[in-house]
């Protein structure tokens, strides 16, 4: 699989969840103001714009909490220093892209909705195993957003399942997201045995390698499978993602929840475009695609299928 890389702008895939995070850290700290409107009013528009995410004044406590653990690792004065510092023109401080990791909720689990992984496996591929899909050309997933590797992983591990019974059936994901932190923990495909209790125990068995250090509580995704996974930062907001291939399935599962009407039809349309012909589009269980006029039908609860 082949994406252009998009070095200098961010890539959409999460969001700011509400909550009280942080709501006293500023006020303990003598010197640091919090947001003043014109700081968040700055910070929101580009938010909003760039990432298309919904940055509402509920979210300002939270954005002053998660911003002041930059300035205060970075020893700034301030909100004012810090916004001068991440919209440095040159952006040759890459502080615009720790600014985005910090902004982004990335929440993720393993199987998580699993009735969609349920559907894909005993339903979706042997149906289309029978049209020869990924057999004269590899199988192509894509997780939009990816965040720390579960979701792809997960994908790898179902895929992988029916691959045992179909030695000629062959695969490849792609996971992407906007955070680098996250694609950077995607990659390394480490987790603690708490985070893959979803996992069934005999695919724990056979896809999962546990630490010599039993004390770490560590395990790792095996190289068969990490090896499947690309993982590539990408912006969602953009006109042209760069990706060439079309994709016979694309995961956008609790991604849409964060952006506004016109964002959400704008992007659905280029994903649209991104699936081959009878390909297969996933939502999350909290989204719908009522309203959007996009020419495609509903094959099961929030799984949407292109006309072949």
């Amino acid at each position: 699989m082949h994406a252009r890389s998009h070095d200098a702008t961010p890539v959409s895939g999460g969001g700011l969840d509400g909550g009280k995070e942080g709501a006293s850290d500023i006020a303990r700290t003598p010197g640091i103001a919090g947001l003043s409107d014109n700081q968040f009013r700055r910070l929101s528009t580009y938010i909003e714009r760039e990432l298309g995410i919904r940055m509402p004044p509920a979210k300002r406590i939270m954005l002053e909490s998660r911003l002041y653990k930059r300035i205060r690792l970075m020893k700034l004065e301030g909100f004012e220093q810090y916004l001068e510092y991440v919209f440095d023109p040159a952006q040759k401080n890459g502080e615009l892209l720790h600014m985005i990791d910090a902004v982004t909720t990335n929440k993720t689990d393993f199987f998580r909705e699993s009735d969609h992984f349920d559907f894909l496996l005993r339903r979706l591929l042997p149906e289309r195993y029978g049209d020869h899909w990924g057999v004269r050309a590899p199988f192509r997933v894509w997780s939009t957003a990816s965040s720390t590797g579960e979701e792809p992983y997960t994908l790898a591990m179902v895929l992988q399942e029916f691959r045992e019974q179909h030695r000629d059936f062959s695969y490849q994901i792609l996971g992407t997201d906007i955070s680098t932190q996250v694609l950077e923990r995607g990659r390394k495909a480490v987790y603690t045995e708490d985070r893959v209790v979803p996992v069934p125990e005999a695919m724990q068995r056979k896809y999962l390698l546990r630490s010599k250090d039993r004390n770490s509580r560590l395990v790792r995704v095996k190289p068969e499978l990490r090896s499947r996974v690309l993982f590539h930062r990408l912006n969602l907001m953009d006109e042209d993602f760069g990706i060439r291939e079309l994709f016979e399935v694309i995961f956008c599962r609790n991604v849409i929840i964060y952006f506004d009407r016109e964002n959400q039809t704008r992007l659905l349309r280029k994903l649209y475009r991104q699936l081959r012909p009878g390909g297969y589009l996933f939502l999350g269980h909290s989204e719908t695609l009522a309203g959007m006029e996009l020419p495609v039908f509903s094959v099961a609860p929030t799984i949407y299928r292109k006309p072949e």
